[in-house]
């Protein structure tokens, strides 16, 4: 087995989200062990089947990358007690068959969910939306441990960037156990 190669996927597309912040952070923690890649999707379109076949480049890209992982890791805010529009869009598009042949993308899968938000529960609630939607597609869900970090303006420095305190230590652990959890340990 070849080095293993984990998809990031930041549910936010703000530029400096706070999630995008966090799987930095968790990018630093897998380190040499496996390529880790945050997967860049702002310009994939609504979900629409008229433009289904042949689907427009974007998806052709973001399909080819999750294709090619051994392991996703989507990083999610929590938006109104669920996960945000442009995340269920792009799992909408990676959801569907890339042709008569070949079937989606997401399918048998192992993935990690984090998470960090405003509130008190942090991304609790929508990490539970987001489970169901991708167990429902057959992914691989590594339940234990998955992150949440709540109150994010506590866990930023004067300048409005992330660093974690306590959950640092959350999110090392999380880091270790993806990565046996992908290598079947």
């Amino acid at each position: 087995m070849g080095k293993l190669k984990i998809v990031a996927i930041v549910g936010s597309l703000r530029k400096d989200s706070y999630n995008l912040q966090l799987a930095l952070l968790a990018k630093e923690m897998v380190g040499e062990r496996a390529d880790f890649e945050i997967l860049e999707y702002a310009d994939v379109p609504l979900m629409n089947e008229d433009i289904e076949f042949p689907a427009p480049e974007s998806v052709a890209r973001v399909r080819e990358k999750i294709s090619s992982a051994d392991g996703i890791w989507f990083f999610t805010p929590e938006y109104n007690h669920f996960f945000p529009g442009v995340l269920k869009n792009l799992i909408d598009w990676l959801s569907r068959p890339v042709s008569d042949t070949i079937p989606q993308v997401l399918s048998g899968k192992m993935t990690a969910i984090s998470g960090i938000g405003l509130g008190m529960s942090g991304t609790s609630i929508a990490q539970d939306h987001l489970v169901a939607l991708i167990s429902f597609l057959n992914m691989k869900v590594m339940n234990v441990p998955r992150l949440t970090v709540p109150n994010a303006w506590q866990q930023l420095d004067g300048e409005g960037k992330l660093q974690l305190k306590e959950s640092i230590l959350f999110l090392q652990k999380q880091a270790d156990a993806f990565l046996d959890f992908l290598q079947g340990k």
